[in-house]
């Protein structure tokens, strides 16, 4: 609808409202504890069920109410998908590790098998490890979604600076709302526009954040080449330079052979993971940093 130029056809908070009633009723709720089910409390566990007023630090805000509105009911239920993928694949991974209706001998297998025999391409991905390895990856996805949640509504509508007057400027700006909504807001005024402190770092005291962050993406985009190419590609390609070096009489002493499948997706989703882990440490750490 956005690229249509339709905005009023939108969910968003200015044109179809998706409220998420169920997260507000539980803010209400327990912003509402200390006057009706717990009585005795002075105060709500937290400013950011609402009805406080904020905490401000060095006239920098630290804590405020967090209003909820149709974005957060869209990642909201994201986060409901990505954890119920995870759990699902984790279940089905402890249910079926033994055997299942497709595969009835699966335990004579062993935890991992990279496809039940030659020419039975609809068996792959169904060994207990297959299951480990999927579940790594969707883990990942649910944390990742999590945390860059956290990061952009924090600093679009908590955190800021406060003037004198009591005037509070958020970090962001407040764009989360309408921003979030759409998956280029989330690469345009998250992602990218959020790196700039990272990528321009070099030169200053933030340098060493921009080299991880370099080298992170080198190792997360390196964990491509074993999870998307398939092994008997590699095995051709080493073969060619084996090759090679027999018509140039430098031919080594051993006989090299590509990984596995199994092998391959063990070495890939380590350095997915801690690719991806590090390029996102040294993005925020960059970015709260610069900002603060």
């Amino acid at each position: 609808m956005s690229a249509l130029g339709r905005p009023q056809d939108m969910f968003s908070d200015t044109a179809i409202q998706l409220q998420p009633i169920f997260a507000q009723w539980i803010q209400n709720t327990h912003a509402s504890a200390p006057s009706l089910t717990a009585p005795d409390a002075t105060a709500s566990t937290s400013l950011t069920w609402g009805g406080g007023d904020l905490v401000a630090v060095g006239a920098k805000v630290a804590l405020l109410p967090i209003p909820l509105g149709t974005a957060d009911f869209l990642v909201h239920h994201i986060h409901a998908f990505t954890i119920h993928v995870t759990v699902l694949i984790l279940l089905k991974g402890v249910l079926f590790a033994r055997s299942s209706r497709l595969i009835p001998d699966k335990v004579n297998l062993g935890f991992r098998f990279p496809c039940d025999g030659p020419g039975r391409g609809g068996t792959c991905q169904v060994s207990a490890w297959d299951h480990v390895f999927l579940g790594l990856f969707w883990m990942y996805n649910a944390i990742s979604v999590v945390i860059f949640h956290f990061s952009w509504k924090m600093q679009s509508d908590v955190w800021g600076s406060i003037s004198d007057q009591g005037v509070v400027t958020h970090i962001t700006g407040g764009n989360f709302a309408q921003s979030s909504i759409t998956i280029n807001g989330w690469l345009r005024d998250f992602l990218w526009a959020q790196a700039s402190q990272v990528i321009q770092s070099y030169g200053s005291s933030l340098s060493a954040y921009g080299l991880l962050f370099l080298g992170a993406h080198f190792v997360w985009a390196f964990s491509l080449m074993f999870l998307f190419s398939g092994r008997g590609y590699w095995q051709e390609l080493i073969e060619s330079i084996v090759w090679a070096h027999n018509k140039l009489k430098v031919a080594p002493a051993i006989q090299p052979r590509a990984l596995s499948i199994v092998q391959g997706r063990a070495v890939g989703v380590t350095h997915y993971l801690l690719g991806g882990i590090a390029t996102t440490w040294a993005f925020f750490l960059a970015r709260i940093i610069a900002v603060g």
